[in-house]
């Protein structure tokens, strides 16, 4: 059964926007201190038993120069610098196995996979970054409430810094051309993609599916799935941080980011989807400010979307920007 609103409503849905009146100093300031400390990145060739496509463990520094994780999978018959698509994970998982990540390497892309850091122990991918916690601080069980309280010390702003450094390495490396740069990912992955279309310029299009991580309070509000529950949870508990805990997910949240977005993009919504509610999808599309954008409605799916589905029109969509990578 439909989860929210009807797709009437829903397409007109523009809510006001909760932003602190620092947010944009806020994530110069975290992204500035990552980038001082960095190092260079480190690609390793690895051998995952693939003829058609070159593999690299690589390890890149984000938040605060903590090393981070990922695969590089580059088409091996293909010359000079490609276009490349940089990809987030779903909530729970880790990087995986670089044979779980053909798509893109196979219609001609280089591909950047990014570990979420402290994810991957959920059964479906693995993670090898950790996630330095020093704070302590009270949590539900799980990443949605970890540094809750304080916006320096939550744990969002560890991955998205990580995420925008991702692009970073990825437009620095001699095989990707750094001006046809792409973010995509489903779900965690889809925020995190709506989060960096707000924080890097000059991105080439932003591929954002059933995206978690957008209007955080109406979320918590109409649906009891996993993992906003976890914010209920917490609160439950924690009465008296409500207005503390939203004004930091504040800074965090993905309508704050879209507004700010200057690319070209590809969203999709599911309208039986009670893990990502269509109303946040929309109210992030609806804000998006990125020109050239639309959004699949996915109408009898869940959470899972479009699946499969959906990447016949990613890739056509990149074909009209790059042309055909045949």
């Amino acid at each position: 059964m439909l989860v929210d609103w009807p797709l009437d409503r829903l397409r007109d849905y523009l809510p006001e926007r909760d932003e602190p009146a620092d947010f944009d100093a806020f994530w110069a300031d975290t992204l500035g201190q990552a980038r001082d400390a960095g190092t260079p990145a480190r690609f390793k060739p690895y051998d995952a038993g693939l003829s058609t496509v070159e593999v690299f463990d690589v390890t890149f520094s984000g938040f605060a120069g903590q090393p981070v994780r990922g695969w590089f999978l580059l088409p091996r018959h293909r010359t000079g610098r490609l276009p490349c698509v940089v990809e987030y994970i779903g909530y729970g998982g880790g990087r995986g196995l670089p044979h779980e990540w053909l798509t893109w390497s196979a219609a001609g892309y280089a591909h950047l996979v990014m570990d979420t850091r402290g994810q991957g122990s959920n059964g479906y991918l693995v993670g090898d970054t950790p996630d330095p916690d020093p704070a302590g601080l009270p949590q539900t069980p799980g990443f949605m409430t970890r540094g809750l309280t304080d916006p320096s010390a939550y744990y969002y702003r560890r991955v998205f810094t990580d995420a925008v450094r991702a692009v970073e390495t990825a437009r620095a490396h001699p095989r990707v051309d750094p001006d046809r740069v792409v973010v995509a990912g489903t779900s965690q992955g889809g925020g995190i993609s709506i989060a960096v279309s707000g924080l890097v310029d000059g991105l080439a299009a932003v591929l954002p599916n059933v995206p978690f991580l957008c209007h955080y309070r109406r979320a918590t509000e109409i649906t009891d799935a996993l993992p906003y529950q976890e914010l209920v949870t917490y609160l439950r508990t924690h009465r008296g941080d409500v207005e503390q805990a939203f004004r930091t997910l504040g800074y965090f949240d993905g309508v704050n980011f879209a507004s700010r977005a200057d690319a070209p993009a590809l969203f999709s919504v599911a309208l039986m989807d009670a893990v990502c509610p269509p109303s946040t999808v929309y109210a992030a599309f609806n804000h998006y400010a990125g020109g050239e954008k639309d959004i699949t409605v996915w109408p009898y799916n869940g959470h899972e979307g479009g699946a499969g589905f959906q990447f016949p029109r990613q890739a056509e969509l990149l074909r009209r920007l790059f042309g055909d990578r045949g």
